[in-house]
């Protein structure tokens, strides 16, 4: 069973930051690559950033400049550092990993980001 908590997520206003968290967590699991979707209403879910294993990182066009993923490998946990944050930029987040034994997927509960003043 594999396991990933998310926090981080709430209300700024324009201009403002924020910090989400992931952690995952099972048994037979190591996190290969880690990435972070967020799905506005009425939208398809899009990626907003990921780093592979290796530390490689990619991000979506909207969000470059602006927003930073990270991950901590003895903790099993990826951040994304949000600033500048704009009302676009209004939704729920969701972590994601596959694992490094089975390549299995596995997705968080998601935390609602609201961008608003």
């Amino acid at each position: 069973q594999v396991q990933l908590v998310e926090s981080g997520g709430g209300l700024v206003q324009p201009g403002g930051s924020l910090r989400l968290s992931c952690a995952a967590s099972g048994t037979i699991f190591a996190p290969n690559n880690m990435g972070w979707y967020r799905q506005a209403p009425g939208k398809q879910r899009e990626l907003v950033a990921t780093v592979t294993r290796g530390g490689s990182t990619k991000y979506a066009d909207s969000v470059k400049g602006r927003f930073t993923i990270s991950k901590d490998n003895a903790k099993n946990t990826v951040y994304l550092q949000m600033n500048s944050l704009r009302p676009d930029d209004t939704a729920v987040y969701y972590c994601n990993t596959d694992n490094l034994f089975d390549s299995a997927v596995y997705w968080g509960q998601g935390t609602q980001v609201t961008v608003s003043s």
